[in-house]
């Protein structure tokens, strides 16, 4: 039995919870109160009694033929499937034998200059190949015409195999992705090994992202047709913030001196990452009554720079084909200028505050009015929530006015809700926007930030430099955009 006792103005509460029952709470005059309690702990205490059998060890089953029968055929046939790998290879160094390579910077004939045996790691093994090398006499070019035709490096790990690795590090942890690479496809690999796939393949991501909007970013670029553009097209724009390392480039070692230790983390080091999502409103469904989602939506997200995000937003319409000259763009956010400053990059655009926003900032003047959990403030709210709705903000914005409060934070609040609400007004005729089916939240965009950084970006004790959160942003940008396989035409780049 547990007891618990808070006294208050000659009453005592006493909380009494005994066993698993619920807590209940007594409330008994002072001195009775005390004397109950007394009572209670002169009473032995008596023993919770002792079961009449040891509790048993859970019993485990045997592993099932069938799950026996799996592995050995794997344990079987991968040693095959790598002798056929090899043998392919080998088939690609003959077809090659006797083809001398042309120089690309002048145009001539190479010559031969040594032959040496290279390996590479795939998903089956290591393999191996004898590979020719070529030198231009003039230029002094090299070429290896095998490992540019097969597309390996040396002493690295495959295409096909690192975009495997990088497939896991997009959904876990660097630790946790190696350990599901030895279960899942019995490569014994390090955190780091992983850590450096992701770089060069995140970087070539990301380079082909700013590429690609840089190119739909001049006239002269051509996106996808526009004879079928959507109508209408909903985009939503938001910033969440990411925890940062003090130091935005790596540490190199000078030499043979030792490291420094790293400076400790302040408070405070965090950047934004800004994710916006593009939608129909046409392919929006109600899967069950008051759940409602989206039967497609693309996601784009970069690293702080509002320019960016609005420059990529506009190039991913472009690439589909969502932006026509009579296509209507919805931009839907919350009070941020740094949205409503670019918005007029798009002609025909409508643009919506937030509904959940222009309510939060009136909950802030309730909870001063009514307090902090009080019933009348949310009625309150309520009320110009519904008023909201229904497009009556003149009536709310003239209703705020009619207030006269007296304490000075009250009366600041007020003022600035009424602010907020004229400099919006124009972005909150909600009615008109329910009837057009644009929506009025930015649901999807919250969303797309638990998808894109919390799920990933924001677990226990992350901290990122800008480079790391960068590169894994674009993959997993391709991940969640169902663009993976765009990963396959991507070379993998060195970085430092």
């Amino acid at each position: 039995m547990l007891i618990s006792v808070l006294s208050s103005a000659g009453w005592t509460a006493l909380c009494v919870a005994d066993g698993g029952t619920v807590p209940s709470r007594l409330f008994l005059p002072g001195a009775r109160g005390k004397r109950w309690l007394l009572a209670k702990q002169r009473q032995p205490h008596k023993p919770a009694p002792e079961p009449a059998e040891a509790p048993q060890r859970p019993a485990l089953q045997e592993v099932s033929q069938f799950m026996l029968l799996e592995r050995e055929v794997e344990l079987q046939y991968r040693p095959r499937m790598l002798e056929a790998l090899q043998n392919k290879v080998h088939a690609v160094a003959d077809s090659l034998k006797g083809q001398v390579p042309i120089c690309s910077q002048c145009g001539q004939p190479m010559k031969g200059h040594d032959t040496e045996t290279v390996s590479w790691v795939a998903r089956f093994g290591g393999l191996h190949a004898s590979v020719a090398r070529y030198r231009c006499p003039a230029c002094h070019d090299e070429r290896r015409p095998l490992l540019d035709l097969l597309g390996v490096e040396p002493g690295r790990i495959s295409g096909s195999l690192a975009r495997l690795l990088a497939l896991l590090a997009v959904v876990a942890p660097y630790p946790l992705a190696a350990a599901l690479a030895e279960l899942l496809l019995g490569v014994k690999i390090s955190p780091m090994g992983i850590w450096k796939v992701v770089q060069r393949l995140g970087e070539s991501a990301a380079r082909y992202s700013d590429t690609l909007s840089q190119y739909h970013g001049d006239s002269r670029g051509q996106g996808a047709p526009t004879r079928d553009a959507p109508p209408t097209v909903v985009l939503s724009v938001d910033g969440s913030m990411l925890g940062m390392q003090v130091r935005k480039q790596r540490r190199r070692r000078q030499g043979g001196e030792p490291l420094p230790p790293l400076p400790p983390v302040k408070e405070g080091q965090f950047q934004e990452v800004k994710t916006g999502v593009l939608l129909l409103p046409s392919e929006r469904v109600e899967p069950s009554p008051g759940r409602h989602s989206v039967v497609r939506r693309f996601l784009v997200s970069c690293l702080g720079d509002a320019d960016a995000i609005f420059a990529r937003l506009y190039a991913q319409l472009r690439e589909l084909g969502w932006v026509g000259p009579h296509t209507m763009v919805v931009i839907v956010g919350d009070g941020a200028e740094w949205i409503w400053k670019r918005a007029p990059m798009f002609v025909r655009r409508c643009e919506i505050l937030d509904f959940w926003h222009a309510l939060e900032h009136a909950w802030g003047v309730a909870r001063l009015l009514y307090g902090e959990e009080s019933q009348l403030a949310g009625r309150w709210v309520h009320r110009i929530g519904e008023d909201l709705r229904a497009g009556k903000v003149s009536e709310v914005i003239a209703r705020l006015q009619r207030m006269r409060p007296k304490a000075p934070e009250l009366r600041e609040k007020v003022q600035g809700l009424i602010a907020y609400y004229r400099e919006h007004a124009g972005r909150m005729q909600y009615d008109e926007y329910l009837r057009l089916g644009y929506g009025i939240g930015s649901g999807a965009v919250e969303s797309a930030h638990k998808q894109v950084v919390h799920a990933r970006f924001r677990q226990a004790g992350m901290r990122w430099s800008e480079a790391g959160a960068r590169r894994l942003l674009a993959l997993r940008l391709l991940l969640l955009n169902d663009q993976w396989a765009l990963l396959d035409r991507l070379p993998m780049l060195s970085v430092a």
